[in-house]
């Protein structure tokens, strides 16, 4: 696309509208590539060497689906995309889709380049996107930035509750882990590179980790303490967890 000098939004919108065409009833993904094959130009098409055939990038094609308002059809395999019903494109990037505000209203206050590194994009787009109605704050004596509207919820106060965060519950997926665990060991505990166990949230802070072992219809759930934790209230979110998941609490066993 860059080389043939096509802006990612025409792409995107290019590949997106040749797609409302095709997928007007459920569609098999594969079907659906091989028209857009015919339908789209040489510079949105690419040799694929596992399938030894030529079609249009995967990532425009993946990107470009929830442009032109398709979904999964759950369980098919292989992959079946239908219309969503009455979906019509934004003219303009509505505020709950705007990832920069989002990022800032869940993980502020923060900076460019904590949001870039979350969101897995250049510091400068980030930078360049920075929405205006930010105000600056103080962390740790850094300079970071959150939503105004949000500025009184950093003196609300920390919620009294125990709660068993999942291993990628959105609260862990901080790029500034040392926030959250100040410990290098515990971090290498809670953040390992495979494997990662869930962690245990004591009024707004890390105090261990858990992990589920289940057998049969029974569940065990090992918790590792860091500090003093509130057995019983542990043992609550335990057995929430097990009636979620269908399964009868067996233990706790506390490490």
């Amino acid at each position: 696309m860059k080389a043939a000098d096509i802006p990612i939004i025409t792409a995107l919108d290019t590949v997106a509208g040749a797609m409302r065409t095709v997928v007007r009833t459920p569609t098999v993904k594969g079907e659906l590539s091989g028209r857009l094959a015919e339908l789209l130009p040489e510079p949105y098409q690419r040799y694929c060497r596992p399938c030894d055939a030529v079609h249009p990038s995967e990532q425009a094609f993946r990107i470009a689906s929830l442009r032109a308002g398709l979904q999964l059809q759950p369980g098919t395999s292989p992959p079946v995309l239908e219309p969503i019903p009455d979906f019509s494109p934004a003219q303009r990037v509505p505020e709950q889709l705007d990832v920069i505000r989002g990022y800032l209203r869940l993980f502020g206050p923060a900076t460019p380049k904590l949001a870039a590194a979350y969101l897995d994009a250049p510091v400068r787009d980030i930078t360049d996107r920075w929405p205006s109605d930010v105000v600056e704050v103080t962390v740790d004596g850094e300079k970071r930035w959150v939503l105004a509207e949000d500025a009184d919820r950093l003196t609300a106060g920390a919620a009294r509750t125990t709660r068993l965060l999942g291993p990628f519950d959105p609260y862990l997926q901080l790029r500034d882990r040392s926030l959250l665990v100040r410990d290098p060991a515990s971090a290498k505990t809670l953040w390992p590179v495979l494997g990662r166990p869930g962690a245990v949230l004591v009024d707004g802070e890390v105090a261990g980790t858990w992990r589920p072992r289940k057998s049969g219809k029974k569940l065990t759930v090992e918790v590792g303490p860091w500090r003093s934790v509130d057995r019983q209230a542990v043992e609550e979110q335990a057995a929430r967890l097990a009636a979620h998941r269908g399964v009868v609490l067996a233990a706790v066993r506390v490490n």
